[in-house]
């Protein structure tokens, strides 16, 4: 009976069958807008970060022992869906406020090369920014990482954060961020003002076969859209 239930589940999951939910490119021409429909979506924060791991113990003493984060939940699984898929270990550790940071330990396995850290800022652009509530916070992460031994970036305040950047024993890049002010509703206008000049400029490159060189050109767009918004406001 459970080896039946495993193979019924096995059979009617997100990981069996058709794979084109996470394989088929994404046409956003032929999608429908929330506007057309008026169902308003919203999410409620992060429940949990999900990166695999080709080193268990590393990891765990990392997250649990270095940094103190508690391990509060391991599933153990054999492989699930196609056939090839490792048996598993999928482990999390508290992050606050309901969120956790989580891993796969697929057994048996090797790390592919895609898998394998660089310094680019391709590479670190995919990585969570966990929050702290005062300077004091941060000031103390950035003290107690470097007094345990971890190399620690300098605070970088880019806008309307302060963060502190390092890697953990897999090459992930972690980031502890303070927000410094809240968002109002000039970020959002402003925001939406430079995406649009980014995105015609993008556009106009496309059709003739080129690309955006720099932000500059991004920038003179959308001092153009300011000045109509000014005027129409």
């Amino acid at each position: 009976m459970p080896e039946a239930l495993h193979e019924g589940a096995r059979s009617n999951t997100a990981f069996a069958g058709d794979h084109s939910y996470r394989t088929q490119d994404v046409d956003v021409s032929r999608l429908r807008r929330a506007s057309d429909d008026g169902v308003q979506l919203r999410l409620n924060g992060v429940d949990h970060t999900a990166r695999p791991t080709w080193k268990l113990r590393e990891t765990v003493t990392f997250y649990r022992d270095i940094l103190g984060l508690p391990l509060i939940h391991t599933i153990s699984a054999r492989g699930w869906g196609p056939p090839g898929h490792h048996d598993f270990l999928h482990f999390f550790f508290d992050a606050g406020k309901g969120a956790t940071i989580a891993f796969f330990y697929y057994i048996g396995s090797e790390r592919p090369d895609r898998y394998i850290p660089e310094d680019h800022h391709f590479y670190s652009a995919t990585h969570t920014a966990w929050g702290v509530d005062s300077m004091d916070e941060l000031t103390l992460w950035k003290k107690t990482l470097e007094a345990r031994g971890i190399t620690v970036s300098p605070y970088t305040r880019h806008e309307a954060l302060e963060s502190i950047y390092f890697l953990d024993p897999n090459g992930y890049p972690l980031e502890i961020t303070l927000r410094l002010r809240d968002v109002h509703p000039v970020d959002a206008k402003d925001a939406a003002l430079t995406l649009e000049a980014a995105m015609q400029i993008e556009d106009v490159a496309r059709a003739g076969g080129q690309a955006m060189t720099d932000i500059d050109m991004i920038w003179r767009r959308k001092a153009k859209l300011v000045e109509a918004y000014i005027g129409g406001a």
